[in-house]
């Protein structure tokens, strides 16, 4: 268990010694132009591996358990029925990442009345897609950011990237007093979708991805504040990883892309281990459940959210915003949680919120947040 925050001890110049508190300024997402609609998603799955060494059949109630009606495509749905080569679709990742992560970062800065000349630093996280030069630095060619800004690329966190990737934005934030960190997320998950590949999860996983990107605008208090941030200020965080557990979830390299790897055990695992991590981490904290108002969580799915209303002793529908973001735009891997912060800071946060993502690892992220 890492935590990148310990409760401070009882020292007369704690307050001195104290990194300057983080607060979220701004929240945007963006999404792809291309709508995929369930139905139609079913009715080309079935076209395409009907004929195939595969009871498609079986597997196609899957789409309708999954909880999603639209999802977001940075290609038409006529792409995903012709083979193609990694190059081709690493090519495509980079062009439509970049340009999402320039809509949102902009629509963010917007937001906050914040100017690109502003921002000190940036943090690009992404595993749907491999660029050198990396995502951030071709969104400075892209946006007049200063060329000073500070750059931290992240790769291969996968669902729990979002709320890492704010864990590392803080602490970069904290290295500058009244400093200000743009947390960029993107993820083109459908790009990883191969038609030569029949297997179930390649088909399960069709049923769930969609593409996405997220932007947080993060300002550490200003000097001569005493450390003191307003609004929705983002505490301690944390992570757990399991042993051996790499073969839970994540990507295989292949010759025409990515291959995608699930466990069917997932949603077991969460009812069974998430719970103790979690009290794990707030008891690092001085916390309990009890101390939470709240859950910003990950909607890794249908039976992932339903895990974690019982892992966190909410009734059936608790997770009402990770419901409907799944619902609206599917499991967009790092991105989705940022979707749910968005629509939950859009309608009123108080208190003092628990968020959570689980990605390959395999790995729980933790991050507090209180308004």
């Amino acid at each position: 268990m890492l935590d990148l925050e310990a409760p401070p001890q009882n020292r007369p110049d704690q307050r001195k010694s104290l990194p300057p508190q983080v607060a979220v300024t701004a929240v945007a997402s963006a999404v792809p132009p291309f709508v995929l609609r369930q139905e139609d998603v079913v009715r080309r799955v079935r076209g395409l591996f009907g004929g195939r060494r595969l009871d498609i059949e079986r597997l196609l109630p899957a789409f309708g358990n999954a909880g999603i009606e639209t999802r977001h495509s940075c290609v038409p749905i006529e792409w995903y029925l012709t083979p193609s080569d990694w190059k081709t679709r690493n090519d495509l990742f980079i062009d439509n990442a970049v340009t999402l992560l320039a809509e949102a970062a902009e629509s963010c800065l917007a937001q906050a009345d914040v100017p690109l000349e502003a921002v000190d630093g940036l943090v690009v996280v992404s595993t749907t897609g491999v660029a050198t030069p990396s995502l951030d630095a071709r969104l400075m060619e892209k946006l007049a950011f200063r060329r000073d800004v500070m750059r931290l690329p992240i790769f291969g966190l996968g669902c729990a990237g979002g709320v890492l990737g704010l864990a590392r934005a803080k602490a970069l934030a904290q290295t500058r007093p009244g400093g200000k960190v743009l947390c960029l997320v993107v993820e083109l998950c459908g790009l990883t979708f191969r038609a030569n590949d029949p297997s179930k999860s390649n088909v399960i996983a069709t049923a769930l991805f969609g593409d996405g990107a997220a932007a947080v605008l993060l300002e550490a208090a200003k000097p001569g504040s005493d450390g003191a941030a307003t609004g929705l200020r983002l505490g301690a965080g944390g992570e757990h990883t399991w042993p051996n557990s790499l073969d839970v979830m994540g990507w295989e390299m292949e010759n025409d892309g990515l291959g995608v790897l699930f466990s069917r055990d997932i949603p077991a695992l969460i009812r069974e281990q998430m719970g103790p991590a979690a009290e794990t981490f707030l008891a690092r904290q001085g916390l309990s459940h009890a101390d939470i108002d709240g859950y910003i969580c990950h909607p890794g799915g249908a039976k992932v959210i339903a895990a974690l209303e019982e892992v966190f002793d909410l009734p059936e529908g608790g997770l009402a915003e990770a419901r409907s973001v799944l619902r609206d735009y599917g499991n967009m891997s790092a991105v989705t949680v940022l979707f749910v912060l968005e629509r939950m800071r859009r309608a009123g946060l108080e208190g003092r919120y628990l968020m959570t993502a689980l990605g390959p690892g395999f790995t729980a992220g933790f991050q507090i947040l209180e308004a």
